[in-house]
């Protein structure tokens, strides 16, 4: 049975058990500790449920074994983790004082830009990564001029919104209202009510919070009036089986869909099926693909996969050529603000068979785009799945 601890009890214990050293022989045989901090309660439980069952599929799929050492979760080698944003931000200098990696899901923009840190890598996306591709594609494509934006009182979300307005009023639009609801909001119609005079919304909602969104635009009468797009948690392809007519028509941007034809996506895709019940999203997604890194970094290093720094320089070397979203290498990346600095984090260069790549920017730094294509849901339709909706452009 899991042990239930505090996550500051966990990251405590996670990096002193971390510091332990074996001898060589013990060392092969010892099993490699894994630590996962997500969220499990609350508006933003959905997405780490979903972090949860994406690392489970994947070690039950290597029985609980990556390149021939076995697997325990708790105290860590490295963790896994966290989810949001405001929490990464929280615990990376303590992360960098332990020495102790992170292969992280949060998408706090610092970590691998301002304030890069040395253990932490992020197989999954910035905040702004994929509201740079929805921004350039409304205001070049779709043609809208004026924007509200409207996404949580938190750190992900004014990342996100950041991004967004930064690229949008680059191509000419206008970002002319900007509306941030608490995380938990029994009622978004006050927020709702104060939008008008603009030709889109952007929404960047996570966790459970999207749904209960997207009903109350379309109950108040804005659905088929304004567009309304949204960020990759807010149209997520777990949440689309909760989904109805309210988010008919609306466009969004995310490096994962369900769909991609990968043999790793189709083994999760059946994985979460069968034990779950449910889709998978990026949340998902992003920790089958942390578990790739380590399985590739143990392979890579052998008995020396105890070493945190030798494991820390050998996750920021990874590449894969078949994960859930395609092939994936960690590069390292450094903005002109760090380019004396030796400390440089990692970030997911992701290749995306999509239809069109929102690629018609170079974004400047210190903001880090993908380096070959971001995925876009607004420039694909998407393949219907089982009990799911179709979103597309209108």
């Amino acid at each position: 049975m899991a042990r239930k601890l505090s996550r500051r009890a966990f990251a405590a214990g996670a990096v002193a058990t971390a510091s332990f050293r074996f001898a060589p022989a013990i060392a092969q045989a010892a099993p490699f500790r894994i630590g996962l901090l997500t969220v499990k309660t609350g508006p933003l439980a959905q997405g780490g449920i979903q972090m949860e069952q994406g690392i489970a599929s994947f070690l039950k799929e290597k029985s609980n074994t990556l390149a021939g050492r076995k697997i325990e979760f708790i105290s860590a080698d490295v963790i896994l983790g966290p989810l949001a944003a405001f929490e990464l931000l929280a615990i990376a200098d303590y992360v960098r004082e332990k020495a102790t990696p992170l292969i992280s899901l949060a998408a706090a923009e610092d970590v691998t830009q301002r304030k890069a840190n040395p253990y932490i890598i992020r197989p999954s996306a910035t905040s702004a990564q994929c509201c740079h591709a929805i921004a350039d594609y409304a205001v070049k494509e779709l043609n809208y001029k004026r924007a509200a934006t409207i996404s949580e009182d938190f750190a992900f979300g004014y990342e996100q919104m950041s991004g967004f307005q930064r690229v949008f009023e680059d191509g000419g639009g206008k970002v002319i209202k900007k509306l941030w609801p608490p995380l938990v909001t029994p009622d978004y119609a006050p927020f709702i009510a104060q939008i008008s005079n603009v030709d889109c919304v952007f929404n960047g909602f996570a966790g459970s919070n999207p749904v209960r969104f997207m009903r109350a635009y379309a109950d108040l009468g804005l659905a088929g009036k304004i567009p309304l797009l949204a960020g990759w948690t807010a149209m997520d392809d777990a949440l689309l089986r909760s989904l109805g007519d309210e988010a008919v028509g609306v466009v969004s941007a995310h490096w994962y869909s369900a769909d991609f034809d990968s043999p790793s996506n189709k083994r999760l895709v059946a994985a979460l099926e069968r034990d779950y019940k449910v889709l998978p999203g990026g949340y998902a997604a992003g920790m089958y693909v942390a578990g790739q890194c380590v399985e590739a970094a143990i392979a890579k290093l052998d008995a020396k996969s105890d070493d945190r720094s030798a494991l820390a320089e050998t996750l920021h070397q990874i590449s894969l050529t078949d994960t859930p979203r395609g092939p994936v290498q960690i590069i390292r990346q450094r903005s002109e603000t760090m380019k004396d600095s030796p400390s440089v984090s990692s970030t997911c260069a992701s290749s995306w068979p999509a239809r069109r790549r929102s690629n018609s920017r170079s974004t400047p730094p210190p903001m880090i785009a993908m380096a070959t294509a971001l995925a876009s849901a607004a420039t694909q339709k998407l393949a219907p799945t089982a009990g799911s909706i179709s979103v597309t452009p209108k």
